[in-house]
């Protein structure tokens, strides 16, 4: 059962825009932002992936690691590694993104030990290397950034305490994103709740920029 207090180490197949392989450790005392994709999503390729851009040009890499996790579980032929490393260097995107390891015939390794439903998502890590946030679909820029601020506001070796009095007031300033979903039809992966509160959100219509792809989704 995935355990958001000690999540694992994603299991890939190579990592990409990187001489080396990554582990989550690596970057344990920052807050961590991966950008959950595929290049034929175009959530992803429209919002996921320039809003992780975005992230990564606003703060230092000092405090904040932005990282991508492309899990490809359909239209494999047109996303295999090389695809992949081809739409990264076509689209100027130089942060590290862990090629998740297919595993023959379901569903991605890292897909399925974090249950993701689809993309695009968003996994937001806390300086303890705890998953505090899963957003499934679009999240607004402004609500990216105060999250991320809570985090970076908590000490590395903060008590649950701490923690829980940052987010509360957090919470307490923010909307509620499930309060303005937006609608969209087909047969897509929903979002999903696990402990500390991880949230999701659903995109706009199939089809759509924001709209989230799952598997079984029908094109």
């Amino acid at each position: 059962m995935f355990n958001p207090e000690s999540p694992p180490e994603f299991t890939t197949t190579k990592w990409l825009n990187s001489d080396k392989k990554i582990s989550l450790k690596d970057y344990r005392g920052k807050v961590i932002v991966v950008a959950v994709c595929q290049i034929t999503c175009p959530g992803s390729v429209k919002v996921g992936l320039p809003q992780a851009a975005r992230i990564r040009k606003s703060f230092t890499t000092d405090e904040v690691a932005v990282i991508g996790l492309h899990m490809a579980f359909e239209n494999f032929d047109k996303q295999t590694p090389d695809e992949v490393q081809k739409f990264l260097d076509h689209s100027g995107i130089t942060m590290p993104v862990a090629y998740d390891k297919p595993d023959g015939t379901g569903l991605p390794h890292t897909m399925k030990d974090y249950e993701l439903q689809g993309t695009p998502a968003i996994l937001l890590f806390d300086r303890q290397g705890r998953l505090r946030r899963h957003y499934l679909g679009a999240v607004d820029d402004l609500r990216m950034g105060a999250e991320i601020m809570g985090m970076l506001m908590e000490d590395p070796k903060s008590p649950r305490e701490m923690s829980i009095a940052i987010e509360t007031k957090l919470h307490a300033a923010l909307t509620d994103p499930e309060e303005h979903q937006h609608a969209h039809d087909g047969s897509c992966g929903g979002g999903h709740h696990h402990d500390h509160d991880h949230s999701h959100d659903h995109g706009p219509a199939h089809g759509q920029p924001g709209h989230v792809h799952g598997p079984g989704c029908k094109h």
